[in-house]
């Protein structure tokens, strides 16, 4: 007797740790859908359309001049203040999104997980390439700016700490996913808590270096504290590489790295429990 073979098997339980990877790779046309569909649905109708993805950075980045660098002189390291704030922005407005968008992935998709089968890993992955998509239109208007200073002798260069920039927004992504996962899992009992979010994304950028050096903390305890952020050191390097400011010890690099990877299996458990 012949045993049948099926294309897809549903089961009821599985390793909370397997994501089934192989799978998902199947459905990467899906996953493509979902990213055009979140680009035409959010600029669908607006004026200046992608445009956006630049004046955001801009516009964020000016404000953050005006108000930390010329009214409260906090120190730059010696950078260009726009340079500097910009070189933090980018970067953490990527963070925010991937987890202000994360966060409502089993309800904004509870119809659709009701109706449809497919790995519902695709629905956060997609989002966070989305994101990525808008973060990479910001870092290459980033990088323009970024030579123009060092083209008019600005105090500041690009170093070969620069080659760690794929890893850093690789890791920053999956952090900002696996934060959102966790979320999106506690507002299906408890809606509220979505609107705290982001309030809360907000407090978190003011714990990171965004609109100040860490070498500009004088007490040593607040900045080990800052330093265990694991979204310092990632900016930290970032702007290491990109304008040779800030100095993170690579031991809180590795800290940061070992918090992302607990945060991650974390949200797999909790999303293959929830889905």
């Amino acid at each position: 007797m012949m045993k049948e073979k099926f294309d897809t098997v549903i089961t009821a339980k599985s390793n909370p740790f397997r994501l089934n990877l192989k799978e998902t790779a199947k459905y990467k046309d899906l996953i493509w859908l979902f990213v055009q569909r979140d680009f035409k649905t959010k600029y669908k109708q607006t004026i200046l359309g992608p445009l956006w993805f630049i004046i955001q950075p801009l516009l964020t980045t000016f404000i953050f001049t005006i108000v930390f660098g010329q009214i409260a002189k906090l120190s730059t390291d010696g950078v260009p203040q726009f340079l500097f704030y910009l070189a933090g922005n980018v970067p953490w407005l990527f963070f925010a999104a991937v987890i202000n968008q994360t966060s409502t992935t089993f309800y904004s998709h509870a119809r659709l997980f009701s109706r449809v089968y497919f790995p519902r890993i695709i629905t956060p992955i997609s989002t966070v390439i989305t994101c990525f998509f808008n973060f990479l239109i910001q870092f290459v208007m980033f990088i323009v700016i970024d030579v123009i200073f060092i083209i008019t002798g600005a105090n500041t260069e690009i170093t070969l700490y620069a080659l760690l920039a794929p890893l850093l927004i690789l890791q920053l992504g999956v952090l900002g996913m696996s934060v959102g996962i966790i979320i999106s899992s506690l507002t299906v009992k408890y809606r509220d808590l979505q609107v705290l979010v982001s309030f809360g994304v907000q407090l978190w950028m003011y714990v990171s270096p965004v609109v100040y050096s860490v070498s500009s903390i004088e007490n040593a305890t607040l900045k080990t504290l800052v330093y265990i952020n694991p979204v310092t050191p990632i900016i930290e390097f970032m702007r290491k590489g990109f304008i040779n400011a800030g100095s993170t010890p690579w031991l809180y690099l590795a800290i940061s790295f070992g918090i992302t990877v607990i945060l991650a299996f974390f949200s797999i458990v909790i999303f293959k429990k929830e889905k």
